[in-house]
C-alpha cells in the first residue's frame, strides 16, 4: 500500500522543532518562521492557494517572556522550563525578598483570615501550593487580596505545564516544582521580563487540491502549526507531539492527494492554523471569515497529538457522528491499522471545535499511549515514537476515500 515517507516525516518534525523556530511562538517571530517553512512546502507540493501566498492573516494579543527569566533561592538557582516556569499571565519585574508561605488556616479560621486581609502584601513574595490556588477560586476576597503581593510562587507537585495568555497581570507569577523548593526559607531573587503585545500579526496557511468530479464540495484536513514558543532567553518548547506531528501528517496527506493518481472527487483543503495554543484563535478566525462556504464542507478531520499510538487513537465527536465513526471502526477492523479506535463526545480541545459549533461534521483524532510529554520542554523530536503514524495515515486515506477523497 502506497503511503507516507517516514524519513521525510521525521525530517519535517525535526525542522519544525528546531531551535531556529523558537518553539513556533511569539518570541523572535517563531510562528512567522514556521509559516514561511509551510508556505515553501505547500508550494513544492503544488497545492493551489486559497489566499495570496496561502496566507490568511489575523492578529491576537499575547503575553510573552522574551528576556530575563531568573529565580534563585539561597544558593539554589532554578533552571527555566526544568525547575520552574512563568505562568502565562505573569507580569515582569525584579525583586529580592524572603518569601512568605501562605498560612492555610486562612481557609478555615475566620480570625486568621481577617488578620491576613488586614495585612499589607505589597512588596511580598507569597508561596502557596496548587491546592491553595484551587481553594482561592472559591474565596474571591482572599484571591483579590493576594493579588497585592509583588510575586506569587506556586509549588507544583506534578509536572510543569506551560500555556499562553492574552493578558498580563501586574504580579510576577511563577510555578516551581515542589520537589526542588528548599525547606528553609531564604531570600529569593526574581527577574522576569514580560511583554504584552496587544496586536501581534500571525496567520493561517491554506492550500488545496481541486476535485476531479465535484470541485465545489470540500473535504478539509486541519492541524495547528503553532506552539508555546520561547520562555526566557535560552528556553523554548519544541512541541514535537503538539503539534509538529499533526502538521507532518497534514503535509503527508497533502503530498498523497497532490499526486494525479490520487486526485480526489471532492476538492480537499489543507489548513495549518495559527494561534491554537492561544485559544483556538486561528480556527475561530477562519470560521468567522471563511474562504469558501462552510456549508460546502462534506467532512473535516483535525489532526493534533499524533506522535504516539501504542494504545491506538481517540476520535472526538465519535459519539456524535455515529455513522462516520462506525465507518472508521469497520475500516480499522478490516485492516488493523491501529490497536484501537475509541470515541469521545463533544470537546472544545482543538481546532475542530469552531467548525463543529457551526454545524460542520468534524472529527478530531489524537493518539494514545507512549510518552506523556505535553506543553513542556521534553516534547522533543528525538523522543517521539510515532508508533501509530503509518497506521493513522492509511486509516485516514481509507476513510476519506469513502467520503469522496
Amino acid at each position: 500500500m502506497q503511503g507516507q515517507n517516514m524519513p521525510r516525516v521525521r525530517q519535517t518534525i525535526r525542522e519544525l522543532t528546531a531551535p531556529a523556530l523558537h518553539g513556533r511562538g511569539y518570541v523572535h517571530q517563531g510562528d512567522q518562521q514556521a509559516a514561511r517553512y509551510l508556505r515553501t512546502r505547500f508550494q513544492a507540493l503544488g497545492l493551489q492557494p486559497l489566499a495570496p501566498s496561502y496566507t490568511q492573516p489575523f492578529t491576537l494579543a499575547v503575553n510573552t517572556f522574551p528576556g530575563r527569566l531568573y529565580l534563585q533561592c539561597g544558593n539554589t538557582r532554578f533552571q527555566p522550563g526544568v525547575d520552574f516556569i512563568a505562568e502565562p499571565t505573569s507580569g515582569g519585574g525584579t525583586l529580592t525578598q524572603v518569601p512568605m508561605p501562605l498560612d492555610t488556616l486562612i481557609f478555615f479560621d475566620e480570625a486568621v483570615q481577617q488578620r491576613f486581609l488586614a495585612q499589607s502584601l505589597r512588596g511580598k513574595v507569597i508561596v502557596l501550593s496548587q491546592q491553595d490556588l484551587i481553594r482561592l477560586v472559591k474565596q474571591p476576597l482572599l484571591a483579590q487580596h493576594l493579588e497585592q503581593a509583588s510575586a506569587r510562587i506556586t509549588l507544583v507537585s506534578g509536572k510543569l505545564t506551560a500555556s499562553i495568555a492574552q493578558e498580563q497581570a501586574s504580579q510576577i507569577r511563577l510555578q516551581v516544582l515542589a520537589s526542588k523548593w528548599p525547606s528553609k526559607q531564604t531570600a529569593v531573587k526574581i527577574k522576569v521580563d514580560a511583554t504584552l503585545t496587544s496586536s501581534y500579526n500571525t496567520q493561517n496557511l491554506i492550500g488545496y487540491v481541486r476535485g476531479r468530479a465535484q470541485p465545489d464540495s470540500f473535504l478539509v484536513v486541519t492541524a495547528h502549526y503553532d506552539h508555546l514558543g520561547q520562555m526566557g532567553r535560552h528556553t523554548y518548547f519544541p512541541g514535537a507531539n503538539d503539534n509538529a506531528s499533526g502538521t507532518a501528517m497534514l503535509l503527508e496527506l497533502a503530498a498523497y492527494y497532490a499526486q494525479p493518481t490520487h486526485q480526489p472527487a471532492y476538492s480537499i483543503v489543507f489548513i495549518a492554523f495559527g494561534a491554537e495554543e492561544a485559544g483556538l484563535l486561528g480556527s475561530y478566525y477562519f470560521t468567522e471569515h471563511p474562504l469558501f462556504p462552510l456549508a460546502r464542507i462534506r467532512f473535516l478531520v483535525n489532526l493534533d497529538l499524533l506522535g504516539t499510538g501504542e494504545e491506538g487513537i481517540t476520535v472526538v465527536n465519535g459519539r456524535l457522528l455515529e455513522p462516520a465513526f462506525q465507518r472508521l471502526i469497520q475500516l480499522n477492523e478490516s485492516n488493523h491499522f491501529v490497536p484501537q479506535v475509541a470515541a469521545r463526545g463533544r470537546a472544545a480541545n482543538s481546532d475542530h471545535f469552531p467548525f463543529s459549533e457551526r454545524g460542520v461534521p468534524a472529527f478530531f483524532l489524537y493518539t494514545r499511549g507512549g510518552i506523556t510529554a505535553y506543553h513542556d520542554v521534553y516534547d522533543r523530536a528525538e523522543t517521539l515514537p510515532l508508533t501509530a503514524f503509518t497506521g493513522v495515515f492509511h486509516l485516514l486515506t481509507s476513510f476519506l476515500a469513502t467520503l469522496g477523497g
